[in-house]
């Protein structure tokens, strides 16, 4: 299975946009320059969160973009599922024999994104960005 740069590039934004959520919209732009990213690209990326109601926009000069719920509310199924369509390793009718195992591999994925929350995402980035350097 591989994962888009929509997939990916979505999940950096929302983790963007949940560091920085202090009540203040989040700009596109300083986004875009933060992680390295397209500006136009994540304005297309944008549309599908706000109509899945993961985001709201904010209108004027100090507008932006903000998170509609808890970052702990929102899982990373939730966005993957909704940036990359499902998530399945084969397709269902190819006579292969392995059924079972593409289907316990995808609930296997599915169950371990359905408990990572966009909290857990920023947590993780966190702990990286700490550097942790083990001696032995």
């Amino acid at each position: 299975m591989k994962i888009s740069t929509k997939g990916r590039y979505g999940l950096m934004l929302m983790v963007d946009l949940a560091v920085h959520d202090d009540g203040q919209p989040v700009s596109l732009k300083s986004v875009a320059e933060r992680q390295g990213l397209s500006e136009h690209y994540l304005e297309q990326l944008i549309l599908p969160l706000r109509n899945a109601g993961f985001v709201r926009s904010v209108r004027g000069a100090y507008g932006g973009y903000q998170l509609t719920k808890a970052a702990s509310d929102i899982s990373v199924l939730d966005l993957f599922s909704l940036l990359e369509g499902p998530l399945q390793f084969a397709e269902k009718d190819i006579e292969d024999g392995l059924g079972q195992l593409w289907t316990r591999m995808e609930q296997a994925l599915q169950s371990v994104l359905g408990s990572l929350s966009l909290a857990d995402l920023v947590s993780f980035r966190q702990s990286d960005e700490h550097g942790y350097m083990f001696y032995i």
